[in-house]
């Protein structure tokens, strides 16, 4: 980012780092988002540099639109090609959890917050590359780190979870028994749309004194190595 009194970058460049910006940014990108990353440019031309990237994406046979949403801009996929991107997630919906990935989750839904080292106590393997696959699916989440040496992130399910095996919250989890069999059946049944990730519910956010929240994007997870 460039120091508050250096100035702005030339127009060209503007258009791509605003572009790059509307793609990356998770809530729509605003016009004041942009006067504090570039205190020196004029409102003016920051607006009209996303009035270009609009425009710019506005033209005819483009997979991908910009549209103003909450005060902001956003990209998203064009409507009229919206159920190709539906076949998409039914067709990655389609890949079935392994039994390992089965058997960890059933360990995390009946035992979280759990840490990786109390699920391979449990499994007897290490459930690194199973985890992993989980968060990618958002059937699990870190949830914090847990207050011991190390401070091991703590998994537990998300909404996702709940959707997924048609469960109202985690108080009608089924015995071990029946989820093994109600995971191998749903497993092999995968949801016609994909549906988005929420949070739990208040009640099942209660944070234990054992326990440390932390909110955590891709970027630290990576760098946890062996303390996970």
């Amino acid at each position: 980012m460039p120091e508050a009194h250096a100035a702005p970058p030339a127009p060209d460049e503007m258009r791509a780092i605003v572009e790059a910006l509307v793609f990356a940014a998770e809530e729509p990108l605003t016009l004041g988002d942009l006067t504090d990353l570039f205190p020196t440019a004029p409102r003016e031309t920051l607006q009209q540099t996303l009035d270009d990237v609009v425009a710019y994406w506005e033209g005819n046979g483009r997979g991908l639109q910009v549209l103003r949403v909450a005060g902001g801009y956003r990209m998203t996929t064009r409507p009229e090609l919206g159920e190709w991107v539906r076949a998409l997630f039914r067709s990655r919906n389609r890949r079935r959890l392994s039994p390992a990935a089965l058997e960890t989750l059933a360990i995390v839904a009946y035992r979280q917050p759990v840490t990786t080292p109390e699920i391979h106590a449990l499994r007897g393997t290490d459930p690194g590359g199973v985890l992993q696959t989980l968060l990618d699916r958002r059937l699990l989440r870190v949830v914090g780190r847990k207050k011991v040496v190390g401070k091991p992130l703590l998994y537990g399910t998300t909404q996702e979870f709940l959707t997924h095996f048609g469960l109202n919250s985690l108080t009608d989890l089924p015995t071990l028994e029946e989820f093994g069999a109600l995971a191998a059946q749903l497993a092999a049944q995968p949801r016609s749309e994909p549906v988005a990730m929420a949070p739990l519910d208040d009640d099942d956010d209660e944070t234990d004194p054992e326990y440390e929240d932390a909110t955590e994007d891709e970027g630290e997870r990576d760098d946890d190595g062996d303390d996970s």
